[in-house]
């Protein structure tokens, strides 16, 4: 199997730069990069513990979106793969449901796909770019 570490838990916002300043002021987690602009219906904020990369918390906005219960939602918990066709090929084999119907691609080339686990949670298998890429 070539699962093997957490990538990174994301997390359902109702105003993203709030929720950055709040983990980076009282977590005391760094902003590590944002993908979408302020006009953009989704938006995502990486952010993790200074000098320790190899977890990250993912902070999802969706400007259209159905109201947040008061203690938040995570949205999902992703792993990395090192080969991100063969985990597809075996968890398509496994029928799980919610399988995403293709490996989608991400600007800078890492890739992923998500499936649901038993109680409907959303899993998502990520590849990042390779170095270079």
């Amino acid at each position: 199997m070539s699962v093997h570490k957490i990538e990174h838990v994301g997390i359902r916002v109702s105003a993203l730069e709030d929720s950055v300043e709040f983990y980076t002021r009282v977590i005391g987690l760094k902003l590590l990069h944002t993908i979408g602009a302020v006009e953009d219906s989704v938006r995502l904020a990486f952010m993790s513990f200074p000098n320790q990369n190899n977890v990250e918390l993912e902070l999802v906005y969706k400007k259209e979106h159905e109201e947040l219960a008061n203690e938040g939602r995570v949205h999902h918990i992703a792993f990395t793969v090192s080969n991100i066709e063969q985990e597809y090929a075996r968890i398509s084999e496994l029928g799980l449901s919610g399988l995403d119907p293709v490996i989608r691609d991400l600007p800078g080339g890492s890739r992923f796909f998500f499936f649901n686990g038993p109680d409907g949670e959303r899993i998502e298998f990520f590849e990042p770019a390779l170095p270079g890429s």
